[in-house]
């Protein structure tokens, strides 16, 4: 029986690491669909792909088992690997030779080319467009990169690796699957044959240090004074929505605020895929869950709140509210479970509050439509909204009251709103801030019972003002 280094040999014969590889879907890929510049192609791509099948033949399925102790694994790989290398007769350089190491490390235990943008800081977002095109978001701003997949089979195979994780699956009959990495990133993937053009994949990273009140003031997302009055909001159990756009940070913006939630309570998270990162020490987690291939065992985001009430929880956070789940939150909120924090997608506070009202209708009960906004304004005490601007930067844009209900009209009013007419500087970015609108909410006595003082200069309101 030939060992792994002759099997390579016989594969990839001296002198020919940079034949363009004889599989005619392969072939097609670099000529019929050049959306990787061919000066961008990499010269040791077979190389590699002899060395990761040489590895997968060695080593068999244990190459992908999620459950195998990684330090073992990354042991394995490496002697194997080293081997390879070592025997490998096409001509490489130290430098080559290391950096044909690391790649093939990544792949074995990483997620192949993406994983030196998942180390980098700087990166926020990833987006696979197909296997030869990738982009990446730094600062707000997206920018392709050289990266590439092998082929459509190599970029399936990081997809599945990804979402075996979190027991999840994604093939013909599910081509469509919501999933996180171990540090929280949020990640989704479609596949064919919804996807036209070749899988794609999406991942949303987050921090390992999250973002804490000073960084979002430092970025600009909002301002000391806002801070302040979210603080206060927070610890007086008042209930938030928070709104806005896909990317706007949203998500970020929830962290920070349940960071602002006490020790001592009992908080329960719900969420699709889990993500927050709450830093107390009394959470419990909650995360949905999906059919199985029989289409059964699903668990939903409305299944979980249920739940939650039952769990004798002080503060519910919910990820975020898309379907008939809104209901059930509403009426937790209604009925003694105030401080509750969640997210919708939305384009401005009122449009929030529509979004909420439509997916209570999603609920299947059959509720007039003066009665559901009498819940949302009984419920609901204040929406943060949130936009990404054409900088590239998250601002939040409104701190809105909800003050009640005229007619079949809920109420509203902004305490503070950004100031778009500061217009932009020499480099594109934007010069406004949140100011204050000069009302003076109608919940600051309510907070004031609670023990929870907020000085009205905030509202720019003198002590014995308005």
């Amino acid at each position: 029986m030939m060992n792994l280094t002759e099997r390579l040999a016989q594969r990839h014969p001296r002198g020919e690491g940079h034949a363009v590889p004889s599989d005619p879907s392969a072939q097609r890929s670099q000529t019929d669909v050049p959306r990787r510049a061919a000066r961008n192609a990499d010269p040791f791509a077979g190389v590699k792909r002899s060395v990761h099948q040489g590895l997968l033949e060695s080593l068999g399925p244990k190459l992908y088992d999620a459950h195998l102790d990684q330090r073992d694994l990354e042991q394995r790989v490496t002697q194997t690997l080293q081997a390879v290398l070592q025997r490998d007769d096409t001509p490489m350089t130290v430098s080559d030779r290391s950096r044909v190491a690391q790649e093939v490390a990544d792949e074995i235990l990483g997620h192949g080319p993406l994983e030196p943008y998942l180390r980098d800081p700087g990166v926020s977002e990833i987006m696979v467009n197909g296997h030869d095109q990738i982009y990446v978001e730094r600062e707000g701003r997206l920018r392709p990169v050289d990266a590439a997949f092998t082929d459509e089979s190599h970029l399936r195979r990081t997809i599945d690796k990804i979402v075996s994780r979190v027991g999840r699956r994604v093939d013909d009959a599910s081509p469509m699957v919501d999933a996180r990495l171990p540090d929280g990133s949020r990640v989704n993937a479609v596949v064919p044959p919804i996807a036209l053009d070749g899988s794609l994949l999406t991942i949303r990273k987050f921090a390992a240090d999250p973002f804490t009140t000073d960084d979002l003031i430092s970025f600009g997302t909002l301002t000391g004074p806002v801070a302040d009055l979210l603080r206060a909001c927070v610890r007086g159990r008042l209930n938030i929505l928070i709104g806005g756009g896909t990317g706007s940070g949203k998500t970020t913006t929830l962290n920070v605020l349940s960071s602002f939630l006490p020790d001592d309570e009992r908080i329960v998270t719900i969420e699709d895929a889990a993500e927050l990162q709450l830093r107390q020490e009394h959470v419990l987690r909650l995360e949905a869950r999906p059919a199985n291939v029989e289409k059964r065992g699903e668990v939903a985001i409305r299944d979980l709140v249920r739940n939650a009430l039952r769990m004798r929880p002080d503060r519910i956070i919910i990820g975020e509210v898309r379907d008939g789940a809104a209901l059930d939150m509403l009426q937790a909120m209604n009925t003694g479970h105030d401080g509750s924090i969640t997210t919708v997608h939305s384009n401005a506070p009122r449009d929030s509050l529509s979004r909420l009202e439509t997916m209570v209708l999603m609920a299947g009960v059959e509720l007039p439509q003066r009665a559901i906004r009498e819940q949302m304004a009984a419920a609901i005490d204040l929406v943060v909204h949130q936009s990404r601007l054409k900088d590239g930067t998250r601002r939040i844009t409104h701190i809105t009251e909800v003050t009640g209900m005229e007619g079949d009209i809920i109420t509203l009013q902004d305490l503070f709103l950004f100031d778009f007419h500061a217009g932009v500087d020499d480099s594109g970015w934007f010069r406004g801030t949140l100011r204050s609108t000069g009302l003076r909410p109608g919940f600051l006595d309510r907070l004031a019972d609670r023990g929870i003082q907020v000085s009205p200069r905030l509202f720019g309101l003198e002590e014995a003002g308005r």
